[in-house]
């Protein structure tokens, strides 16, 4: 789906986000704005064996969880800044997943706006993408 990003291009820094300014729909200060990339459908993205593809590229989970250990090591002697940190990254993740779903929709959009056509296996993929996320997100 989304292109892992570049190695100069950061994806999860310590930017000051929280999921109260997701909800409200306000950005920080230093976020960029997102840069365009074109969208693959397959996008090296794995499998689960439960037949849905992984949300984030491999290197990028691996921080995630790298992160969340960290958090809930620092628990111990900072209770209230590892819950402040906590908010921090699951906004973070949030955010990114909204940038991975738009930047695929952006580049379908981008074929059809040529009038390219895109395959109706493009189309099944993206739409599987969506039901397998939103399935997991309400079973949360």
């Amino acid at each position: 789906m989304a292109q892992p990003l570049r190695k100069d291009e950061a994806q999860f820094d310590n930017e000051e986000i929280t999921t109260a300014d997701l909800a409200q729909g306000k950005r920080p200060a230093n976020t960029q704005e997102m840069r365009p990339q074109p969208a693959t459908m397959s996008g090296g993205r794995a499998e689960q064996a439960d037949g849905s593809t992984q949300l984030f590229p491999s290197n990028e989970l691996q921080d995630l969880r790298t992160r969340w250990k960290d958090i809930q090591t620092g628990f111990v002697d900072e209770p209230r800044k590892a819950v402040e940190q906590a908010d921090g990254l699951v906004a973070s993740a949030m955010k990114r997943l909204a940038e991975v779903f738009a930047q695929e929709r952006s580049g379908l959009e981008q074929q059809w706006d040529r009038g390219d056509n895109v395959s109706t296996e493009d189309l099944r993929v993206a739409l599987q993408r969506y039901r397998s996320f939103f399935d997991r997100l309400l079973s949360v």
